[in-house]
């Protein structure tokens, strides 16, 4: 059985002008089951169901009166915060310095298979331009390949990783031969800015 929604009328206590509050049942359901009739009623109405007194008494009893919860305003009801300061702008992450000879991340073995495989296919397919026909056939082909089939293509892709990894390491070295050079400059600048303050 489908439950209306119900607006509770407000009780003794909101009308005085202390703290809105609704009237609940003691689960806190808006609605009291009647005994007599079997019914559920809403507990705001139970002073207009038609069952005996008693049974209206009794519900009545069951009921207990409940803080309202703050009203939350709609969206078109709140006022935007009008400042006349102006909005401070987000810092800019500071990026990594880009090492021009830095050595490019080799490819998984998908893409070693992917090369060959658009090569393949815009031979067959002369006339097609679409770039997700070619994908999404690949991705279907190299899920349907067994590993036997993908081997060749995985120890491509270790081979190139090995010698990224390798590449990496020598590129990690000059680097930090740079870091020590510079470290070294700029404590050679101040001996020297030490040197004419002690002249002085």
């Amino acid at each position: 059985m489908a439950r209306k929604r119900v607006e509770a009328e407000p009780t003794t206590a909101t009308a005085t002008g202390t703290t809105p509050s609704m009237v609940r049942g003691k689960d806190g359901s808006a609605f009291a089951r009647c005994e007599e009739c079997k019914k559920d009623v809403p507990v705001a109405l139970i002073s207009m169901h038609s069952c005996s007194l008693e049974a209206r008494i009794k519900m009545n009893l069951e009921a207990q009166i409940v803080e309202k919860p703050a009203e939350v305003k709609k969206p078109s009801e709140r006022k935007k915060a009008t400042s006349t300061e102006p909005k401070a702008k987000k810092a800019k992450k500071e990026k990594k310095s880009n090492n021009p000879n830095k050595p490019k991340r080799p490819p998984t073995a998908f893409f070693i298979f992917m090369d060959e495989f658009r090569k393949a296919f815009k031979e067959a397919n002369p006339d097609n331009k679409d770039v997700k026909k070619v994908s999404k056939e690949a991705g279907e082909k190299w899920k349907s390949m067994t590993d036997e089939e993908k081997k060749p293509y995985v120890d491509k892709a270790a081979e190139r990783k090995a010698e990224y990894d390798k590449a990496m390491e020598a590129n990690n070295a000059e680097n930090e031969d740079d870091q020590d050079e510079g470290g070294s400059e700029k404590e050679d600048a101040k001996q020297e800015v030490q040197d004419i303050l002690d002249e002085e």
